[in-house]
C-alpha cells in the first residue's frame, strides 16, 4: 500500500471519527470552539504519531520476540499514558490558556480510543514502520480535520436560530451524522 493511499484513506475515506466512530467523546466534547478543537487536534496528532512509532518498536522488538503479544493492550496503554503526561506538562508550561481550555479532555487522550485503535490497527494490518508513521499521522490529521469542521459549524449554531429542543448536544449529534454521510462521498478515492 502506498504512502499516498494510506494518507488519503485515513484522512478522508476511513476517517477514524466519521467512518470508524472512534474518538467520539472528544469529538463532541471539545468541539465548541475552533481554537480548542485545533489545540486538541495538534495534541492528538503528536500523541497518536509518537505512540504508534513507540508501540510498533515495542511490539516488534520486545513483545513479539519474547512471545508476549498478549500484553499488547496493557503495554500500549502505558506508552500512551506516558506520552499524554508529557503533552500535558508541555501544554501547561507553553500554553496555559489552551491547557485550561482543554480541561479534563487533555488527560482523557489517554483513554481516547483513536490513539489505542490506531496503534493496534497498525500492528493488525501488518504495516511497516514507515506505513505505521503515515497511517498514524493521517489518522490524527483526519481526527483533527473532523474536530475543526464540527467546531466551526457549532460556532455558527450560536448565532443562528435553532429550535430549543435541538440546541446543544442534539444538534451536534445530527451534525456529526450528516458529516459522516458527507465523508461517505470520499469512498471512491481509494
Amino acid at each position: 500500500m502506498s504512502i499516498f493511499t494510506i494518507l488519503i484513506s485515513t484522512i478522508f475515506v476511513n476517517n477514524y471519527v466519521l467512518a470508524r466512530f472512534l474518538g467520539i467523546c472528544p469529538f463532541l466534547g471539545v468541539s465548541n470552539k475552533t481554537e480548542t478543537a485545533t489545540g486538541m487536534g495538534i495534541a492528538v496528532t503528536f500523541v497518536v504519531t509518537l505512540s504508534s512509532i513507540i508501540t510498533y518498536v515495542i511490539h516488534h522488538y520486545i513483545l513479539h520476540l519474547l512471545h508476549l503479544e498478549y500484553l499488547q493492550t496493557i503495554v500500549f496503554i502505558l506508552v500512551i499514558a506516558a506520552l499524554v503526561q508529557f503533552v500535558e506538562m508541555v501544554l501547561k508550561k507553553m500554553s496555559p490558556t489552551l491547557y485550561n481550555a482543554l480541561g479534563v479532555y487533555l488527560p482523557l487522550i489517554t483513554t481516547n480510543c483513536v490513539v489505542l485503535g490506531v496503534a493496534i490497527l497498525n500492528i493488525r494490518e501488518g504495516f511497516t514502520l514507515i506505513q505505521t508513521i503515515f497511517n498514524a499521522f493521517g489518522a490524527s490529521i483526519g481526527f483533527g480535520l473532523a474536530l475543526v469542521l464540527i467546531s466551526a459549524i457549532r460556532e455558527q449554531f450560536e448565532i443562528i436560530d435553532i429550535p430549543e429542543a435541538l440546541k446543544g448536544f442534539p444538534i451536534a449529534l445530527i451534525t456529526a451524522g450528516l458529516m459522516s454521510i458527507a465523508f461517505l462521498g470520499f469512498n471512491g478515492l481509494v
